[in-house]
C-alpha cells in the first residue's frame, strides 16, 4: 500500500510540475511584444464622403422629380 500512495504521490508531483511549466510557457508567449502596422487606406476615403457623388445623386433626384411632375399633369 506505500509503494501506491508513493507513486499516487509522484504522479501528482509530476503532474504539478507539468502544469506550472504550462502556465509558464503560456505566460512567456504572452509576454513576447510584436509590432504589426497593417495599412488598408487607399486613400480617398468613403464613397459618400466624395463630392461628386452627392453632385450626381442630386442631379438623379432632380430628374426623377421632375419626370414624376410631368406625368402627373396628363391633359385630356
Amino acid at each position: 500500500m506505500k509503494s501506491l500512495k508513493k507513486i499516487s504521490t509522484s504522479f501528482k508531483n509530476l503532474l504539478a510540475i507539468l502544469m506550472l511549466c504550462l502556465v509558464q510557457t503560456t505566460t512567456f508567449a504572452q509576454d513576447k511584444k510584436v509590432d504589426v502596422n497593417i495599412s488598408t487606406d487607399k486613400g480617398g476615403g468613403d464613397w459618400y464622403a466624395q463630392p461628386w457623388v452627392w453632385i450626381v445623386g442630386g442631379a438623379v433626384f432632380l430628374l426623377l422629380l421632375v419626370a414624376l411632375m410631368r406625368g402627373n399633369s396628363n391633359k385630356d
